[in-house]
């Protein structure tokens, strides 16, 4: 599979900006592997698909408020500090990507707050990932990411601040309902989707879920420059699967049950920890995997994902589960029934 077999024209109108008026009435397009048929639903239709003793498996990472605004030393230029993931904690050692960046070199420090009370000091800027920074503050871990928290702004993708700015919504729209394990600096869309309401619905027809963590990073925005996918080096994210998790996924793939994977993050990490038996292991760690055409999934029977991006990896990863004609076909017939793209965009469900 080459880079360019995954383009498509996304008219810029389609693109979401804001997220459905309530989460799990967001439109769904079903795409049937084995009758190649295509329904147009609503989202909170998707149980109907399912059955007691089927089994919903989420990725519960929680988005924090990665994205800081500071002033540079001297010149109190606006620095924007994107924080991607922590590497020390004791010495508050972050990567973080900085913008503008040709305005930032090695020794300049970045002041937050009003009062400055977290200053950033960039100690390296050669990582592959963008620049490492230390921060200084006087006071414990607990308090630092309180002031995190009380500064940083809802990290929001550069497809919906095309289009607006951040509200006060975002805090909670860009979040899953189930979302517990903090880490993440973009959201697991496809779980976006599902309400109180449907959650609670899925448990009185006794379809079952089971939560696993993989922390989205930045690395899945990125463009890949390479036209041969198999030469495509993607960046790691860290991921954990419980024992009892594990157990949950085993216990329904050995009934016979179906297995409906929510989102590509959390396909990726099912596909990283299963056994070349198709079980799924207990994970603690960091995956790199990339999934295109072919690819054989041991795990999952069914798919909830959003639209995506041209030339995107979740893109080639859906058309590996899907089928890469199939989904491409059910990628034109969205975009000519006018569904949302992206972020805040409508689902899709492949069976």
């Amino acid at each position: 599979m080459k880079l360019s077999k995954f383009k498509y024209n996304l008219p810029q109108e389609l693109i979401a900006s804001t997220p459905s008026k309530e989460r799990d009435e967001a439109r769904l397009l079903v795409v049937n592997r084995k009758t190649k048929l295509i329904e147009h639903k609503v989202f909170k239709e998707v149980i109907d698909y399912f059955d007691e003793g089927d089994l919903f498996v989420m990725n519960d990472t929680k988005v924090f408020p990665a994205r800081l605004f500071g002033e540079k030393e001297k010149t109190n230029a606006m620095i924007e500090v994107f924080l991607l993931r922590e590497i020390n904690a004791e010495t508050r050692l972050w990567d973080v990507l900085v913008d503008p960046a040709r305005k930032i070199r090695i020794g300049n420090k970045i002041f937050f707050g009003e009062n400055s009370e977290i200053i950033g000091e960039v100690i390296d800027n050669t990582t592959s990932r963008g620049r490492t920074m230390r921060f200084l503050f006087d006071g414990t871990n607990e308090e630092f990411y309180t002031l995190i928290h009380k500064l940083g702004v809802t990290p929001l993708p550069d497809d919906v601040l095309m289009q607006r700015k951040v509200t006060p919504e975002d805090a909670e729209r860009y979040q899953t309902i189930f979302a517990k394990n903090e880490g993440a600096v973009a959201a697991p869309t496809a779980g976006l989707h599902f309400s109180k309401i449907l959650m609670k619905k899925m448990e009185v027809k006794g379809i079952d879920t089971a939560f696993v963590t993989l922390h989205n990073s930045l690395g899945n925005f990125a463009p890949i420059e390479v036209e041969d996918l198999s030469k495509h080096k993607p960046s790691s994210e860290e991921m954990f699967i419980t024992e009892e998790t594990a157990n949950i996924i085993n216990t329904a793939k050995e009934n016979k049950h179906n297995i409906c994977v929510v989102g590509t993050t959390t396909m990726k990490a099912l596909e990283t920890a299963v056994s070349i038996t198709a079980k799924v292991n207990p994970f603690s760690g960091w995956t790199n995997k990339f999934i295109f055409p072919p690819h054989e999934f041991k795990i999952a029977d069914a798919m909830i994902t959003n639209f995506h991006h041209p030339l995107s990896p979740m893109l080639m990863m859906v058309c590996a589960f899907g089928g890469y004609n199939l989904i491409m076909d059910a990628y034109k017939e969205a975009v000519k029934e006018k569904y949302k793209f992206l972020t805040y965009g409508d689902a899709m469900l492949i069976i």
